[in-house]
Order: C-alpha cells, then sequence, then structure tokens
C-alpha cells in the first residue's frame, strides 16, 4: 500500500506517518522508486501501536522511542526490561535518600535493589506530598495496598506469554504503559461503586 493508504488504514494524518518516519517510531517501507515506498500491515500495526503510547498511554516521542526500541531489542535482563517500561510512566525524579520506602518494601516482603532506587524515590515522593498536605493514611492503608498490588503483579506476570521472547516483551512492556491507567480508572469506578453502596437508597 502506498503512504495515503497506510494513513487512511491506521487512522491517521500522512503528515504523521511522515513525522513518525523520521522520528524512526515507523520502520521504512519498501522503496519502490526514488520518492514512494509500499507500506504492508506491520506498518499499519506499528502505527496503532504509536498512537496508543502517545496517546492514551500520555508518553512523549523521545520515551515511546525507547519503549519500541525495548520491544524491537529488548534488554537481556528482564529486570531492566521492566525498568524501561517503568520510567516510561513516571515522571522524572531527583534520587534521594528513601531509607523509609525500603523499610516498608521489607516489611512487604519486597526485595530492595539499589538500582531500582528511581522507581522506590517516585513511592517516596508521593508519601512526602500526602505528609506535606497534612494527609496521614489510615493504619494498615499501605500495606492493604501492598497487597493488592501483589496480587496484581501476580496476575500479570501469570499470564506473560513463554513461546516467544519478543511475545514476552511486548507483553511486560505495553501491559505497563498501557495497563497504568486503565488501573487508574478502575480504582475510580471501584470507589464511585463502594461509595454508592454505602449511601442508604432514598424514598
Amino acid at each position: 500500500m502506498r503512504i495515503s493508504d497506510l494513513a487512511r488504514e491506521a487512522g491517521v494524518p500522512v503528515a504523521t506517518v511522515k513525522y513518525y518516519l523520521r522520528e524512526g517510531l515507523l520502520h521504512e517501507g519498501e522503496l519502490t522508486s526514488a520518492t514512494q515506498a509500499r507500506y504492508d500491515e506491520s506498518h499499519v500495526a506499528r502505527l496503532r501501536l504509536v498512537r496508543s503510547l502517545v496517546g492514551p498511554g500520555g508518553l512523549s516521542i523521545a520515551v515511546a522511542r525507547d519503549v519500541l526500541t525495548a520491544i524491537d531489542e529488548p534488554p537481556p535482563d528482564s529486570v531492566d526490561l521492566l525498568g524501561v517500561a517503568a520510567t516510561a510512566v513516571r515522571r522524572p525524579t531527583e534520587v534521594r535518600p528513601h531509607p523509609e520506602v525500603h523499610a516498608l518494601m521489607e516489611r512487604w516482603g519486597w526485595p530492595v535493589r539499589e538500582r531500582e532506587c528511581a522507581e522506590h524515590q517516585v513511592l517516596a515522593d508521593a508519601l512526602d506530598a500526602l505528609d506535606g498536605a497534612g494527609f496521614e493514611p489510615p493504619a494498615g492503608v499501605l500495606d492493604t495496598y501492598a497487597r493488592a498490588m501483589d496480587e496484581v503483579a501476580a496476575v500479570e506476570l501469570a499470564n506473560v506469554p513463554r513461546d516467544s521472547v519478543a511475545a514476552a516483551v511486548r507483553y511486560v512492556v505495553l501491559g505497563v504503559v498501557l495497563q497504568e491507567p486503565v488501573l487508574l480508572a478502575m480504582r475510580r469506578l471501584a470507589e464511585a461503586a463502594a461509595a454508592q453502596r454505602q449511601t442508604p437508597p432514598s424514598d
């Protein structure tokens, strides 16, 4: 298909396709002349993936490129792979000492790895924000959250494809990046449902 057909199939403007090509987010097509190329279904799938990352996923072009690189050329260590995905969904942050987070992680039975301290800092910053606002989580709430996250993590990892490294990489990276908004939306819906159940029906 020509670039105009590709754009129509993927539901994006031709200018956007050309931009993604220039930025290296979309692989080149097969040249048919000096100025034209042929594209196929792999380009359609990639375009839709890119749109998901920069649209609902909320990633910048630069971060989306890192995620796509991890999918195309997965790092040898699964922890590094999770790191790529985690970096994509968090804001840049300055890593400072956060012994309180390490203490919580040890209490929850989560290993404390120094190379993951940027992710630990995200939790430390969130807890600092609560403290700065004068909001103290009720006793046991963080432990309840930790148990819930253990269940989420177990379900997600249990469903990682085992028959293909490429499929596993895609599942892990996109699962972290694109399911983050799903988890947040489900939390809000669950809270609304719980509040409604607690409200006595009006006559």
